[in-house]
């Protein structure tokens, strides 16, 4: 009799729990339409400054002199320096933000341009579409957090959040994509060969007596940085500038593991800035960085 009770509140309990769990996943079901519905409600209701697609060209001014990019293909470029290795994400933000430019609200009735500061804007953006249209944006004072934009030679006045202008402030060293350096330590330091004036230099980790050496060479490759660039598309004409054409760089080739797979660095240490710091290249990359001295004597396994 007793078993039969328990078996009966242990029904009435799942019973519970399956009411339970029905209300919970369709209040989930229910508020989940419910945001879904505000978003499309939100969505009807904004207001965009801009509406380009299919945008091939960008140029602005920021107050920091004009940058001009163009896709080439699948790619974009800038437009002075087609070499420059450009890193796409900043352009692809700017096309992706002014391309369909959100507005906070647009003022109705409003005074003059020159009273929003727009006759002489602090920045100014031209997207250039595919067929060869342009669409010029405009950013005036601010406003609180926001800025007073317009578009081409219309005369309506735009609130936009003031977080559009930060796509606008990288230099084009912020945007260079540089080159990526490996892991390398005494750990996974094979062989280090180190070639100058014709001669090459050896330290193996399979010799015992390098041992001291291999920790030393490693010690200074893996405190190398890419960080500094003193040219970003260097042409073979400019390379004795550097002390890193053939006939003066000194060559160092790094046999290192990664992930169990046996791999080559070079590096090519050319000569010193005014500040004493050696100009170095990575590979087959065309940009000169620039590395301090004594990491570079560690790499040397120079005093």
């Amino acid at each position: 009799m007793m078993e039969k009770k328990k078996i009966k509140v242990l029904t009435v309990l799942i019973g519970i729990l399956l009411v339970l769990l029905a209300i919970y996943f369709g209040l989930q079901s229910w508020n989940k339409g419910q945001e879904k519905k505000a978003q499309e409600k939100e969505e009807a209701e904004a207001v965009y400054a801009t509406d380009t697609s299919d945008i091939v060209g960008v140029k602005y001014d920021a107050g920091n002199g004009e940058m001009n990019f163009e896709k080439e293909g699948d790619a974009w470029v800038y437009t002075q320096d087609k070499d420059f290795p450009l890193a796409q994400s900043y352009i692809e933000q700017i096309v992706s933000d002014f391309g369909h430019l959100k507005a906070e609200r647009e003022l109705k009735d409003g005074d003059s341009l020159k009273d929003y500061g727009l006759e002489d804007p602090v920045y100014t953006v031209v997207l250039t579409g595919s067929d060869g249209t342009e669409t010029s944006v405009y950013f005036g004072n601010m406003t609180g957090e926001s800025y007073y934009v317009t578009v081409n030679d219309s005369q309506r006045v735009y609130t936009v959040a003031s977080s559009y202008a930060d796509d606008l402030q990288y230099s084009l060293d912020d945007m260079a994509q540089l080159d990526t350096y490996p892991n390398i330590g005494s750990g996974n330091l094979k062989k280090e060969v180190i070639s100058r004036n014709g001669t090459d230099t050896t330290y193996d980790s399979e010799n015992d007596e390098d041992s001291e050496n291999i920790a030393a060479v490693a010690g200074g490759l893996g405190a190398v940085t890419l960080s500094e660039a003193a040219d970003y598309s260097v042409e073979d004409k400019d390379l004795p500038g550097y002390g890193l054409d053939e006939g003066s760089r000194i060559e160092v080739e790094a046999t290192y593991t990664e992930d169990d797979e046996e791999k080559i660095l070079k590096l090519y240490i050319g000569g010193e800035d005014a500040n004493g710091n050696r100009y170095v290249m990575l590979n087959d990359s065309r940009i000169v960085y620039l590395i301090s001295d004594d990491v570079c004597k560690n790499i040397l396994n120079e005093e």
